[in-house]
Protein backbone atom coordinates (compact mmCIF):
# COMPACT_ATOMS: atom_id res chain seq x y z
CA UNK A 1 0.00 0.00 0.00
CA UNK A 2 2.14 3.17 -1.03
CA UNK A 3 1.49 6.30 1.31
CA UNK A 4 -1.25 8.25 -0.05
CA UNK A 5 0.46 11.82 -0.79
CA UNK A 6 -1.79 15.09 -0.23
CA UNK A 7 -2.92 17.31 -3.31
CA UNK A 8 -2.57 20.68 -3.45
CA UNK A 9 -4.23 22.46 -0.71
CA UNK A 10 -4.52 19.63 1.26
CA UNK A 11 -5.19 21.37 4.53
CA UNK A 12 -2.37 20.08 7.28
CA UNK A 13 -5.54 20.29 10.10
CA UNK A 14 -6.90 17.23 8.98
CA UNK A 15 -4.07 14.86 9.66
CA UNK A 16 -4.23 15.66 13.22
CA UNK A 17 -8.17 14.17 13.49
CA UNK A 18 -7.12 11.16 11.15
CA UNK A 19 -4.81 10.27 14.08
CA UNK A 20 -6.97 11.04 16.85
CA UNK A 21 -9.40 8.70 15.21
CA UNK A 22 -6.65 5.91 15.66
CA UNK A 23 -5.44 7.11 18.93
CA UNK A 24 -8.68 7.48 20.77
CA UNK A 25 -9.39 4.04 19.70
CA UNK A 26 -6.37 2.31 20.82
CA UNK A 27 -6.49 4.29 24.24
CA UNK A 28 -8.95 1.83 25.16
CA UNK A 29 -6.01 0.15 26.72
CA UNK A 30 -6.14 2.36 30.08
CA UNK A 31 -9.34 1.30 30.84
CA UNK A 32 -8.19 -2.18 31.53
CA UNK A 33 -8.65 -1.56 34.96
CA UNK A 34 -12.36 -1.07 34.64
CA UNK A 35 -12.41 -5.28 33.32
CA UNK A 36 -10.37 -6.37 36.03
CA UNK A 37 -13.05 -6.95 38.95
CA UNK A 38 -15.46 -8.70 37.32
CA UNK A 39 -13.01 -10.93 35.31
CA UNK A 40 -11.47 -11.96 38.53
CA UNK A 41 -15.29 -12.92 39.97
CA UNK A 42 -16.32 -14.35 37.10
CA UNK A 43 -12.58 -16.43 36.30
CA UNK A 44 -11.32 -16.55 39.95
CA UNK A 45 -8.08 -14.60 39.16
CA UNK A 46 -5.83 -12.72 41.53
CA UNK A 47 -5.23 -8.92 41.11
CA UNK A 48 -1.51 -9.93 39.51
CA UNK A 49 -3.17 -12.50 37.00
CA UNK A 50 -5.72 -10.09 35.88
CA UNK A 51 -3.28 -7.62 34.86
CA UNK A 52 -1.24 -10.66 32.60
CA UNK A 53 -3.77 -8.93 29.25
CA UNK A 54 -2.70 -5.59 30.22
CA UNK A 55 1.08 -5.75 30.59
CA UNK A 56 1.25 -8.23 27.49
CA UNK A 57 -0.38 -5.76 25.41
CA UNK A 58 1.91 -3.08 26.60
CA UNK A 59 4.96 -5.55 26.09
CA UNK A 60 3.82 -6.42 22.20
CA UNK A 61 2.98 -1.97 21.85
CA UNK A 62 6.70 -1.77 22.49
CA UNK A 63 8.39 -4.54 20.35
CA UNK A 64 5.61 -4.12 17.89
CA UNK A 65 6.67 -0.20 17.51
CA UNK A 66 10.41 -1.34 17.26
CA UNK A 67 10.36 -3.73 14.73
CA UNK A 68 7.05 -2.09 12.68
CA UNK A 69 9.18 0.94 12.65
CA UNK A 70 10.82 0.90 9.85
CA UNK A 71 8.35 -0.42 8.07
CA UNK A 72 5.85 2.18 8.80
CA UNK A 73 8.52 4.48 7.55
CA UNK A 74 8.81 2.70 4.32
CA UNK A 75 5.11 2.07 4.00
CA UNK A 76 3.39 5.40 5.13
CA UNK A 77 0.58 5.94 7.99
CA UNK A 78 -2.16 4.34 6.43
CA UNK A 79 -1.00 0.49 5.84
CA UNK A 80 0.25 0.93 9.64
CA UNK A 81 -3.16 2.60 10.75
CA UNK A 82 -4.91 -0.36 8.66
CA UNK A 83 -2.37 -3.10 10.08
CA UNK A 84 -3.59 -1.40 13.63
CA UNK A 85 -7.40 -1.88 12.75
CA UNK A 86 -7.64 -5.15 12.18
CA UNK A 87 -5.15 -6.11 14.98
CA UNK A 88 -6.51 -4.32 17.93
CA UNK A 89 -10.07 -5.51 17.03
CA UNK A 90 -9.57 -8.71 16.13
CA UNK A 91 -7.84 -8.83 19.60
CA UNK A 92 -11.16 -7.95 20.90
CA UNK A 93 -13.11 -10.65 19.34
CA UNK A 94 -10.73 -13.24 20.20
CA UNK A 95 -10.93 -11.71 24.03
CA UNK A 96 -14.68 -12.14 23.34
CA UNK A 97 -14.69 -15.45 22.52
CA UNK A 98 -12.24 -16.40 25.24
CA UNK A 99 -14.52 -15.11 28.44
CA UNK A 100 -17.78 -16.69 26.38
CA UNK A 101 -15.74 -20.13 26.72
CA UNK A 102 -14.13 -19.18 30.18
CA UNK A 103 -10.85 -19.62 28.81
CA UNK A 104 -8.41 -17.16 29.65
CA UNK A 105 -5.52 -17.83 28.01
CA UNK A 106 -7.27 -16.47 25.14
CA UNK A 107 -8.48 -13.53 26.37
CA UNK A 108 -4.61 -13.11 27.24
CA UNK A 109 -4.22 -14.03 23.67
CA UNK A 110 -6.16 -11.89 22.36
CA UNK A 111 -6.13 -8.51 23.90
CA UNK A 112 -2.95 -9.22 24.77
CA UNK A 113 -0.95 -10.51 22.25
CA UNK A 114 -2.73 -10.06 18.92
CA UNK A 115 -4.41 -6.28 19.93
CA UNK A 116 -0.80 -5.62 21.38
CA UNK A 117 0.34 -5.45 18.14
CA UNK A 118 -2.33 -3.11 17.32
CA UNK A 119 -1.12 -1.35 19.86
CA UNK A 120 2.15 -0.81 18.87
CA UNK A 121 1.44 -0.04 14.58
CA UNK A 122 -1.07 2.28 15.34
CA UNK A 123 0.75 4.01 18.44
CA UNK A 124 3.55 5.25 15.91
CA UNK A 125 1.41 4.99 13.01
CA UNK A 126 1.00 9.30 12.39
CA UNK A 127 4.04 10.07 14.28
CA UNK A 128 6.55 10.98 11.96
CA UNK A 129 4.11 12.12 9.31
CA UNK A 130 2.80 14.64 11.90
CA UNK A 131 6.43 16.02 12.63
CA UNK A 132 6.70 16.41 8.67
CA UNK A 133 3.37 18.27 8.37
CA UNK A 134 4.20 20.27 11.73
CA UNK A 135 7.93 21.06 11.41
CA UNK A 136 7.38 24.31 13.38
CA UNK A 137 5.39 23.04 16.31
CA UNK A 138 6.63 19.46 16.91
CA UNK A 139 5.60 18.69 20.24
CA UNK A 140 2.20 20.07 19.71
CA UNK A 141 1.29 18.46 16.87
CA UNK A 142 2.45 15.18 18.57
CA UNK A 143 0.83 16.09 21.26
CA UNK A 144 -2.44 16.30 19.74
CA UNK A 145 -2.41 13.04 18.42
CA UNK A 146 -1.28 11.06 21.26
CA UNK A 147 -3.46 13.35 23.18
CA UNK A 148 -6.34 10.80 22.28
CA UNK A 149 -4.37 7.88 23.08
CA UNK A 150 -4.34 8.70 26.85
CA UNK A 151 -7.93 10.36 26.20
CA UNK A 152 -9.37 6.68 24.83
CA UNK A 153 -10.03 5.40 28.73
CA UNK A 154 -12.08 9.12 28.97
CA UNK A 155 -14.47 7.47 26.60
CA UNK A 156 -13.86 3.53 26.85
CA UNK A 157 -14.40 3.54 31.05
CA UNK A 158 -17.78 4.67 31.38
CA UNK A 159 -18.84 2.99 28.39
CA UNK A 160 -17.23 -0.22 29.45
CA UNK A 161 -19.06 0.13 32.95
CA UNK A 162 -22.55 0.92 31.62
CA UNK A 163 -21.74 -2.74 29.06
CA UNK A 164 -20.90 -4.53 31.60
CA UNK A 165 -23.90 -3.10 34.24
CA UNK A 166 -26.30 -4.03 31.52
CA UNK A 167 -25.01 -7.14 30.32
CA UNK A 168 -23.94 -8.11 33.20
CA UNK A 169 -20.79 -9.09 35.12
CA UNK A 170 -20.18 -12.76 34.46
CA UNK A 171 -18.33 -14.46 31.59
CA UNK A 172 -21.38 -13.80 29.21
CA UNK A 173 -21.56 -10.06 30.09
CA UNK A 174 -18.10 -9.81 29.46
CA UNK A 175 -17.73 -11.47 26.21
CA UNK A 176 -20.42 -9.05 24.80
CA UNK A 177 -18.57 -6.09 26.11
CA UNK A 178 -15.56 -7.35 24.44
CA UNK A 179 -17.30 -7.90 20.88
CA UNK A 180 -19.01 -4.68 20.66
CA UNK A 181 -15.93 -2.85 21.56
CA UNK A 182 -14.05 -4.50 18.49
CA UNK A 183 -16.98 -3.77 16.04
CA UNK A 184 -17.18 -0.35 16.94
CA UNK A 185 -13.44 0.63 17.22
CA UNK A 186 -13.17 -0.99 13.24
CA UNK A 187 -15.19 1.54 12.58
CA UNK A 188 -14.01 4.48 14.35
CA UNK A 189 -10.06 3.72 12.75
CA UNK A 190 -11.48 3.55 9.29
CA UNK A 191 -11.97 7.09 9.56
CA UNK A 192 -8.14 7.98 10.27
CA UNK A 193 -7.72 5.17 7.77
CA UNK A 194 -9.40 6.93 4.61
CA UNK A 195 -8.51 10.30 6.04
CA UNK A 196 -4.66 10.49 6.67
CA UNK A 197 -2.55 11.79 3.81
CA UNK A 198 1.48 12.83 3.52
CA UNK A 199 2.65 16.05 2.67
CA UNK A 200 3.87 15.85 -0.98
CA UNK A 201 6.93 19.06 -0.45
CA UNK A 202 7.89 19.56 3.50
CA UNK A 203 5.42 21.83 4.25
CA UNK A 204 6.83 25.87 4.24
CA UNK A 205 5.78 27.58 7.51
CA UNK A 206 4.76 30.88 7.04
CA UNK A 207 7.16 33.42 7.37
CA UNK A 208 10.23 31.22 6.63
CA UNK A 209 11.91 29.87 3.12
CA UNK A 210 11.76 26.20 2.26
CA UNK A 211 15.01 25.28 3.24
CA UNK A 212 16.89 21.24 3.93
CA UNK A 213 16.25 20.00 7.65
CA UNK A 214 18.28 21.77 10.06
CA UNK A 215 20.00 20.57 13.24
CA UNK A 216 22.05 16.94 13.26
CA UNK A 217 20.35 13.85 11.07
CA UNK A 218 20.90 10.42 12.65
CA UNK A 219 19.87 6.99 11.50
CA UNK A 220 17.66 4.57 13.45
CA UNK A 221 20.49 2.27 13.54
CA UNK A 222 23.29 4.55 14.16
CA UNK A 223 20.98 6.09 17.41
CA UNK A 224 21.28 2.60 18.98
CA UNK A 225 25.06 3.70 19.36
CA UNK A 226 24.52 6.59 21.42
CA UNK A 227 24.31 7.46 24.83
CA UNK A 228 21.48 9.52 24.54
CA UNK A 229 19.54 6.88 23.12
CA UNK A 230 19.40 4.66 26.11
CA UNK A 231 19.48 7.85 28.34
CA UNK A 232 16.22 8.32 27.28
CA UNK A 233 15.41 4.69 26.94
CA UNK A 234 15.91 5.04 31.37
CA UNK A 235 13.94 8.52 31.17
CA UNK A 236 11.06 6.92 29.69
CA UNK A 237 10.64 3.81 30.87
CA UNK A 238 10.93 5.14 35.18
CA UNK A 239 8.36 7.74 33.73
CA UNK A 240 6.14 5.56 32.39
CA UNK A 241 6.59 2.61 35.40
CA UNK A 242 5.50 5.26 37.86
CA UNK A 243 2.04 6.71 35.82
CA UNK A 244 0.94 2.62 34.55
CA UNK A 245 1.26 1.67 38.14
CA UNK A 246 -1.41 4.26 39.10
CA UNK A 247 -2.98 3.23 35.91
CA UNK A 248 -3.69 -0.22 35.62
CA UNK A 249 -5.13 -0.83 39.31
CA UNK A 250 -6.76 2.58 39.36
CA UNK A 251 -10.48 1.46 40.16
CA UNK A 252 -9.48 -1.31 43.03
CA UNK A 253 -6.90 0.55 43.96
CA UNK A 254 -9.05 4.27 45.33
CA UNK A 255 -11.03 1.28 46.78
CA UNK A 256 -9.34 -0.23 48.60
CA UNK A 257 -7.69 3.31 50.03
CA UNK A 258 -10.72 4.29 51.63
CA UNK A 259 -12.55 0.93 51.98
CA UNK A 260 -11.70 1.35 55.48
CA UNK A 261 -12.93 5.12 55.75
CA UNK A 262 -16.83 6.94 56.73
CA UNK A 263 -16.72 7.57 52.85
CA UNK A 264 -16.17 4.17 50.79
CA UNK A 265 -15.78 4.49 47.29
CA UNK A 266 -18.40 2.51 44.86
CA UNK A 267 -17.80 0.74 41.88
CA UNK A 268 -19.27 3.16 39.29
CA UNK A 269 -17.44 5.94 41.52
CA UNK A 270 -14.05 4.20 40.71
CA UNK A 271 -14.89 4.06 37.40
CA UNK A 272 -15.65 8.07 37.40
CA UNK A 273 -11.75 8.21 38.40
CA UNK A 274 -10.15 6.21 35.98
CA UNK A 275 -12.22 8.36 33.47
CA UNK A 276 -10.70 11.64 35.41
CA UNK A 277 -6.98 9.87 34.98
CA UNK A 278 -7.95 8.97 31.07
CA UNK A 279 -8.59 13.00 30.97
CA UNK A 280 -5.58 13.84 33.27
CA UNK A 281 -3.54 11.96 30.66
CA UNK A 282 -5.00 13.59 27.51
CA UNK A 283 -5.01 16.94 29.08
CA UNK A 284 -0.88 16.23 29.77
CA UNK A 285 -0.05 15.06 26.21
CA UNK A 286 -1.04 18.29 24.99
CA UNK A 287 -0.32 20.87 27.73
CA UNK A 288 2.57 19.83 28.50
CA UNK A 289 3.97 18.63 25.11
CA UNK A 290 3.03 22.41 24.14
CA UNK A 291 4.90 23.39 26.68
CA UNK A 292 8.40 21.67 25.86
CA UNK A 293 7.84 23.35 22.88
CA UNK A 294 8.18 27.10 24.85
CA UNK A 295 10.50 25.78 27.66
CA UNK A 296 12.58 22.73 26.16
CA UNK A 297 11.93 19.31 26.63
CA UNK A 298 15.36 18.84 28.99
CA UNK A 299 13.29 21.21 31.46
CA UNK A 300 9.89 19.61 30.64
CA UNK A 301 11.24 16.21 31.87
CA UNK A 302 12.97 18.00 35.17
CA UNK A 303 9.51 18.54 36.19
CA UNK A 304 7.62 15.35 35.33
CA UNK A 305 10.49 13.11 37.26
CA UNK A 306 11.18 15.48 40.19
CA UNK A 307 7.41 16.76 40.95
CA UNK A 308 6.19 13.01 40.10
CA UNK A 309 8.24 12.03 42.91
CA UNK A 310 6.86 14.59 45.77
CA UNK A 311 3.61 13.43 44.37
CA UNK A 312 3.83 10.35 45.23
CA UNK A 313 5.68 11.04 48.61
CA UNK A 314 2.38 12.88 49.38
CA UNK A 315 0.11 9.98 48.20
CA UNK A 316 2.37 7.51 50.54
CA UNK A 317 2.13 9.90 53.36
CA UNK A 318 -1.22 11.64 53.04
CA UNK A 319 -3.28 9.80 50.31
CA UNK A 320 -5.23 8.10 52.88
CA UNK A 321 -6.57 10.82 55.18
CA UNK A 322 -7.38 12.88 51.88
CA UNK A 323 -9.49 11.87 49.18
CA UNK A 324 -9.02 15.19 47.24
CA UNK A 325 -5.61 15.14 48.04
CA UNK A 326 -5.58 11.48 46.75
CA UNK A 327 -7.57 12.15 43.78
CA UNK A 328 -5.58 15.55 42.81
CA UNK A 329 -1.87 13.83 43.35
CA UNK A 330 -2.69 11.02 41.24
CA UNK A 331 -4.41 13.29 38.27
CA UNK A 332 -0.63 15.30 38.36
CA UNK A 333 1.01 12.31 37.89
CA UNK A 334 -0.80 10.82 35.45
CA UNK A 335 -0.81 14.40 33.36
CA UNK A 336 3.09 13.66 33.44
CA UNK A 337 2.46 10.22 32.43
CA UNK A 338 0.96 11.48 29.32
CA UNK A 339 3.20 14.23 28.64
CA UNK A 340 6.29 12.16 28.64
CA UNK A 341 4.64 10.03 26.02
CA UNK A 342 4.18 12.86 24.01
CA UNK A 343 7.05 15.06 24.78
CA UNK A 344 9.33 12.28 23.59
CA UNK A 345 8.85 12.39 19.37
CA UNK A 346 9.86 15.46 19.90
CA UNK A 347 12.89 14.69 22.00
CA UNK A 348 14.30 12.64 19.67
CA UNK A 349 13.50 14.96 16.74
CA UNK A 350 15.87 17.95 19.02
CA UNK A 351 18.60 15.13 19.22
CA UNK A 352 18.28 12.95 16.28
CA UNK A 353 16.48 15.08 13.88
CA UNK A 354 13.68 14.07 11.38
CA UNK A 355 15.62 11.98 9.30
CA UNK A 356 14.43 8.32 10.97
CA UNK A 357 12.34 9.69 13.88
CA UNK A 358 9.62 7.38 13.38
CA UNK A 359 11.85 3.86 13.37
CA UNK A 360 13.90 5.81 16.31
CA UNK A 361 10.85 6.28 18.26
CA UNK A 362 9.13 2.74 17.99
CA UNK A 363 12.83 1.12 18.96
CA UNK A 364 12.70 3.60 22.11
CA UNK A 365 9.44 2.31 23.02
CA UNK A 366 10.77 -0.81 23.95
CA UNK A 367 10.80 0.83 27.46
CA UNK A 368 7.13 0.82 27.42
CA UNK A 369 7.30 -2.93 27.35
CA UNK A 370 9.55 -2.74 30.08
CA UNK A 371 7.46 -0.38 31.60
CA UNK A 372 4.32 -1.96 31.25
CA UNK A 373 5.38 -5.38 33.09
CA UNK A 374 7.45 -3.73 35.54
CA UNK A 375 4.75 -1.00 36.37
CA UNK A 376 1.83 -3.36 37.33
CA UNK A 377 4.08 -5.70 38.89
CA UNK A 378 5.54 -3.71 41.42
CA UNK A 379 2.00 -2.65 42.24
CA UNK A 380 -0.18 -6.04 41.97
CA UNK A 381 2.63 -8.30 43.45
CA UNK A 382 3.45 -6.32 46.74
CA UNK A 383 -0.29 -5.90 46.95
CA UNK A 384 -0.91 -9.42 46.73
CA UNK A 385 1.68 -10.09 49.06
CA UNK A 386 0.45 -7.31 51.60
CA UNK A 387 -3.40 -9.29 51.66
CA UNK A 388 -1.65 -12.33 52.15
CA UNK A 389 -0.24 -10.91 54.84
CA UNK A 390 -2.88 -9.85 56.79
CA UNK A 391 -2.98 -6.17 55.56
CA UNK A 392 -5.31 -3.82 54.33
CA UNK A 393 -6.54 -0.55 52.71
CA UNK A 394 -4.08 2.15 52.01
CA UNK A 395 -1.17 -0.04 53.54
CA UNK A 396 -1.08 -2.90 50.66
CA UNK A 397 0.39 0.15 48.62
CA UNK A 398 3.14 2.25 50.60
CA UNK A 399 6.06 0.15 49.76
CA UNK A 400 5.64 0.04 46.22
CA UNK A 401 5.19 3.76 45.92
CA UNK A 402 8.15 4.07 48.20
CA UNK A 403 10.03 2.25 45.05
CA UNK A 404 8.01 4.01 42.41
CA UNK A 405 9.81 7.40 44.25
CA UNK A 406 13.45 6.02 43.66
CA UNK A 407 12.97 5.16 39.77
CA UNK A 408 11.89 8.88 39.15
CA UNK A 409 14.50 9.63 41.23
CA UNK A 410 16.72 7.54 38.39
CA UNK A 411 15.02 8.71 35.44
CA UNK A 412 15.74 12.19 36.70
CA UNK A 413 19.55 11.14 37.16
CA UNK A 414 19.32 9.70 33.34
CA UNK A 415 17.79 13.35 31.98
CA UNK A 416 20.24 15.14 33.69
CA UNK A 417 22.96 13.28 31.60
CA UNK A 418 21.37 14.02 28.39
CA UNK A 419 24.01 16.37 26.13
CA UNK A 420 23.93 16.78 21.99
CA UNK A 421 24.78 14.33 20.21
CA UNK A 422 28.17 13.91 18.62
CA UNK A 423 28.64 14.46 15.09
CA UNK A 424 30.02 11.71 13.84
CA UNK A 425 26.91 9.81 14.46
CA UNK A 426 25.32 12.34 12.44
CA UNK A 427 24.30 11.17 8.89
CA UNK A 428 26.59 13.18 6.57
CA UNK A 429 25.50 15.87 3.88
CA UNK A 430 25.69 15.62 0.24
CA UNK A 431 28.84 17.94 0.28
CA UNK A 432 30.56 16.55 3.61
CA UNK A 433 30.31 12.64 2.06
CA UNK A 434 33.40 12.65 0.20
CA UNK A 435 35.06 14.53 3.43
CA UNK A 436 33.59 11.81 5.66
CA UNK A 437 34.80 9.00 3.18
CA UNK A 438 38.34 9.81 3.42
CA UNK A 439 39.20 10.66 6.80
CA UNK A 440 37.23 6.86 7.48
CA UNK A 441 40.27 5.71 4.69
CA UNK A 442 42.60 7.45 6.41
CA UNK A 443 41.84 6.10 9.68
CA UNK A 444 41.70 2.15 8.47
Amino acid sequence: MSPPVAPPGWSRWLVPPAALSVHLSIGQAYAWSVFKPPLESALGLSGTQSALPFQLGIVMLGLSAAFGGTLVERNGPRWAMTVALICFSSGFLLSALGASLEQYWLIVLGYGFVGGIGLGIGYISPVSTLIKWFPDRPGMATGIAIMGFGGGALIASPWSAQMLESFGGDSTGIALAFLVHGLSYAVFMLLGVLLVRVPRHAPQVRGTARQAPAGPQVSAKQALRTPQFWLLWIVLCMNVTAGIGILEKAAPMITDFFADTSTPVSVTAAAGFVALLSAANMAGRIGWSSTSDLIGRKNVYRVYLGVGALMYALIAVFGDSSKPLFVLCALVILSFYGGGFATVPAYLKDLFGTYQVGAIHGRLLTAWSTAGVLGPLIVNWIADRQEEAGRHGASLYGLSFVIMIGLLVVGFVANELVRPVDPRHHVPTPKEAPRVERQQSESA
